[in-house]
């Protein structure tokens, strides 16, 4: 039976570094307050007009290309996860596709935000152990800094977040003993509005009648549009961050443990847990239950913040240029995030 490999893998952020100080000119915080809450010290941020997710995507998607040994002729195939797209529509996978001069290939967009890498790449999983596609290129790439509410009523979302990419090209192998071995996928829309950017949007308040004033009724073929959307900042990231923790310190250990025992392993077998990266607390805690050493866990999100879809492809490439990863170990790739969604993927790299 054919396994998915990852051939080659990519990272591109920006080169701005903004710090916590930085963020003292828009907003009432502190380093300490930000570093005791998430364990946040920098995050990059794009150049307003020259970067967009799509074109971090693309410095991402050479350097995986580049190290898989191909060229962008032979991508077959591409999955695109961010949850910041350049446009509304079309997708990024497309505008990829045509800034890297590919051949007429599909191109699929992923939105499951900080789970969109780990579902793109089990669809791309899905699609190599078919024998559908050879090479598959699989890019998570995030903007966040260009729809961030900078003030201080929006710094409880806004000192979090960061811009970046991450890309790799998976590939079949006959290999038994490498590739992804389980692929574990979860949602539940309960407390969809928990961590949510609710407009632009055409819900028009269906899912939230009570919690916000009505909108200005206009004719039809007019803008159907209220001060309300920008008054309750619905324009921007909203996140009931204690809630947030709460279920993610459930299901993160909960969904690695899955893979773990479809596998017949158990935490003590794995090499490196690469998480997403939401919160240095979150992923502390984690840890701790599953009683993982700091060997074990791989973090970044001291310097880059939690750039959602990108965290999880940044940090497993930063991990292998490290030397933290190689050939053999097991690896675990875990989110947690919007929607709430989580996921996990389970692999003998």
């Amino acid at each position: 039976m054919k396994r998915s490999i990852i051939a080659g893998i990519g990272k591109y952020v920006p080169s701005n570094v903004v710090t916590n100080k930085d963020l003292l000119k828009y907003m009432d915080t502190s380093d300490e307050w930000i570093q005791e809450r998430t364990g946040i010290k920098e995050r990059r941020y794009a150049h307003r007009t020259e970067e967009t997710t799509t074109t971090m995507g693309v410095e991402a998607a050479k350097i995986a290309i580049e190290r898989a040994g191909i060229t962008p002729q032979d991508i077959d195939f591409i999955i695109f996860a961010t949850l910041s797209p350049d446009y509304y529509f079309p997708g990024c996978g497309v505008l990829l596709q045509r800034a890297m001069k590919m051949k007429e290939i599909g191109a699929l967009d992923v939105r499951n935000q900080c789970s969109g890498f780990v579902y793109a790449l089990t669809v791309a999983d899905q699609f190599i152990k078919t024998g559908m596609y050879k090479n598959i290129l699989v890019v998570g790439a995030e903007k966040h800094s260009f729809g961030l509410d900078f003030s201080t009523r929006g710094r409880n979302v806004s000192v979090i977040f960061g811009d970046g990419a991450g890309a790799v090209v998976l590939q079949p192998t006959e290999d038994a003993n490498r590739g992804i071995l389980s692929n574990h996928l979860h949602s539940d829309g309960e407390s969809a509005e928990i961590l949510a950017m609710f407009n632009p949007g055409t819900h028009a308040n269906h899912w939230m009648p009570e919690q916000y004033a009505s909108f200005d009724k206009a004719e039809i073929g007019q803008m159907f549009f209220s001060h309300a959307m920008i008054d309750e900042a619905q324009v921007f990231p909203n996140m009931d961050g204690p809630a947030v923790f709460k279920k993610a310190v459930v299901k993160f250990p909960e969904v690695i443990m899955e893979a773990l025992t479809a596998n017949n392993l158990q935490t003590t077998d794995l090499n490196l847990l690469i998480p997403h990266q939401a919160n240095l607390r979150i992923a502390q805690f984690v840890q701790q239950k599953l009683k993982l050493t700091d060997d074990q866990v791989y973090n970044n999100i001291q310097q880059y913040g939690n750039t959602t879809a990108a965290s999880v492809p940044i940090a497993l490439c930063e991990a292998w240029e490290k030397g933290k990863i190689k050939e053999g170990d097991l690896v675990c790739l875990a989110a947690f995030g919007s929607g709430f969604t989580w996921a996990s993927s389970l692999m003998r790299w």
